[in-house]
């Protein structure tokens, strides 16, 4: 046997000294082992791949994706070897179903990191839409705090552009009048620059005056006030430009892309649960195998094993548990007798002192009746 088939079945977690009593069972057994160490390599790209996402180091990804495979290996190693065939295949079926859950779930996590390195390209792209929207959604929130400051000053400068606005169109319309009465289209009628041309004329020039003087006072507010906008406009640009355009790309955001990418295309939603659904046959491959097996003989010598080694545990407990039980019943006896002796004593030596005070009393009195006749 080669030096791989001693490893792969290393990685089974199966008994040697039983497996060369059974070279049937070795190929069976050189396959899942195989697959326990496989599952373990993909793993470890895995965890090595999701890592390096997140801090952008291959020493650490390294480090951490030997330790998250060796993990991952241990814990498929004794999933599978803690599975015990019974021969009863419901039995054995609700033995295996937290396993199959446990590998399931490990199977889930490993896949997920790859997925994110297959769909690399396609994910790559939708993250520059992401982020665009990421950096969109930062700019209106800059924006936003400025906006009511803003939108003051402009309705600010409206209403001082309207106060001119309406001073000029009453300038226009006296001109206008004084005008169609100079040339005899309106007014009197009279083509001339009379008394009532002049006297509208003056309202005209007057109303001019009124609109320079108007010009000359908003004017500045006006100035003022677009300068302010431009003050904070140029605030707004200083700290979208001072915004964190870095930070964007980690294992969330991949995650969240692959999502989106599913949601949009029902390919690459299919593509992703066929990678998925393969890792979870992979993983859960060597329990299955067990699962649709007949008892192989490495089963029957393990039990065999297993029992006798249980049946002496029994026997050399149950004598431990009669030898307990006889002392406790031997302790209590003698603790009973030495009671008695102790209660019979002591009875014995109180009759003695009643006798010996008795005995003094009627050496006193001379007879028992005189003791008597005395108390």
């Amino acid at each position: 046997m080669n030096t791989i088939s001693k490893f792969f079945l290393f990685c089974s977690g199966i008994d040697n000294s039983i497996l060369d009593k059974c070279p049937t069972d070795r190929n069976k057994y050189v396959g899942i082992g195989a697959t326990i160490f496989f599952t373990g390599v993909l793993a470890f790209f895995s965890a090595g791949y999701a890592l390096f996402t997140v801090f952008d180091s291959v020493i650490l990804s390294v480090i951490f994706g030997l330790f998250w495979g060796a993990m991952i290996f241990n814990l498929d190693r004794y999933i599978v070897s803690s599975m015990k065939m019974s021969g009863s295949k419901w039995k054995d079926f609700g033995f295996a179903i937290p396993r199959i859950l446990l590998a399931v779930l490990l199977a889930v996590v490993i896949s997920k990191p790859l997925e994110l390195k297959i769909f690399e390209k396609e994910i790559n792209s939708e993250m520059v839409l992401m982020q665009q929207e990421v950096f969109k959604g930062q700019e209106d929130q800059v924006k936003f705090r400025f906006q009511s400051e803003v939108d003051n000053l402009h309705s600010q400068i409206g209403l001082l552009k309207k106060e001119i606005a309406e001073k000029a169109a009453v300038r226009d319309n006296y001109f206008q009048i004084a005008q169609m009465e100079a040339d005899g289209t309106g007014g009197s009628g009279n083509k001339s620059l009379g008394p009532i041309y002049k006297l509208k004329k003056a309202d005209a020039d007057k109303a001019q005056s009124e609109l320079d003087n108007l010009i000359a006072l908003n004017q500045p507010n006006i100035a003022s006030k677009q300068l302010e906008i431009s003050e904070l406009n140029s605030k707004i640009n200083n700290q979208i430009s001072g915004l964190d355009r870095d930070n964007f790309g980690g294992l969330a955001a991949r995650m969240d892309a692959l999502t989106r990418l599913g949601e949009k295309s029902n390919t690459i939603l299919l593509a992703n649960i066929f990678v998925m659904l393969l890792f979870v046959s992979i993983e859960t491959a060597p329990i299955f195998v067990k699962l649709i097996s007949k008892r192989s003989p490495y089963d029957f010598l393990l039990h065999e094993i297993e029992y006798v080694f249980e049946m002496a545990n029994l026997e050399k407990t149950s004598l431990m548990a009669n030898q307990i039980k006889n002392l406790i019943l031997e302790k209590t006896e003698v603790n009973t007798h030495r009671t008695k002796a102790i209660v019979t004593a002591e009875k014995a030596r109180i009759n003695a002192k009643l006798k010996e005070e008795m005995d003094k009393l009627i050496a006193q009195h001379g007879s028992l009746d005189a003791v008597v006749f005395d108390i």
